[in-house]
């Protein structure tokens, strides 16, 4: 590695496993201090000391906002500062309009929408303490187009999409960079996906799932200050499936 994100400090949500576990190893290996933040513990722990001294890890509900404040206040504390916020944490479920639950709606909205932008507003003074600053936001190719069945994800996912762009507007005077990441499927464990890559998508131009570390490079590129240019965008990973059909 090249050390892309030498002397950076990172705060990923939902770090623990799939794409969040992903960044945050690439973060270590390109130089950056990672504190992980997840509601799983012992994963959690486990990868922190897994990537050594430069990694730590705090429980983190996203949906609540004294863990926010608590995260970012250990981050600063343990690492000094606090450059880049990977809003990552998210959850998935579905089902038919009449049948799918007002609970089912509010729980998926409170991590998926909810989450970042508590974060944000966590984060905010500290990134601006340490600009040039970069939040990325990853939201979803079902926050580029519908999924029937799929409505609080797709709006959740929509909104992320708005939020980034309503924060980049905001916070470019300060110095921070906000952008939004929208991968297609990919194999987690949020999909229950265990399956080899070559899994079969009619929807997805390259009839396969993606994995995370097709993601994460991306990240990586928002996060650094290669990327100081982009702001208020949104970037697709998709293996082309919101390009339209094959």
């Amino acid at each position: 590695m090249s050390g892309r994100l030498s002397g950076r400090v990172a705060l990923i949500s939902g770090a623990a496993s799939g794409m969040g576990a992903s960044h945050a190893r690439a973060f270590i290996a390109e130089g950056a201090a990672v504190m992980i933040g997840d509601i799983t513990d012992e994963p959690g722990a486990r990868l922190a000391e897994e990537l050594g001294e430069r990694a730590a890890f705090i429980h983190l509900d996203v949906t609540r906002s004294e863990d926010w404040t608590a995260a970012v206040a250990e981050t600063v504390r343990r690492f000094g500062k606090l450059d880049v916020l990977v809003n990552n944490a998210g959850i998935f479920d579905g089902g038919p309009l009449g049948e799918y639950t007002e609970k089912q709606w509010q729980t998926v909205i409170a991590v998926n929408l909810t989450g970042p932008f508590l974060g944000l507003t966590a984060a905010r003074d500290a990134l601006v303490a340490a600009r040039p600053a970069a939040v990325v936001n990853i939201s979803s190719a079902a926050g580029i187009q519908g999924v029937a069945g799929v409505h609080a994800y797709t709006a959740s996912k929509f909104g992320v999409r708005g939020l980034t762009k309503s924060a980049a507007l905001e916070l470019a005077p300060h110095g921070v960079r906000v952008n939004s990441v929208h991968p297609g499927g990919i194999l987690t464990p949020m999909l229950g996906a265990t399956g080899e890559v070559t899994v079969d998508r009619a929807s997805n131009p390259l009839a396969r799932l993606g994995v995370p570390e097709e993601v994460t490079p991306l990240v990586v590129f928002l996060a650094s200050e290669e990327s100081s240019y982009c702001n208020g965008a949104e970037y697709i990973v998709d293996g082309g499936m919101t390009a339209g059909r094959a």
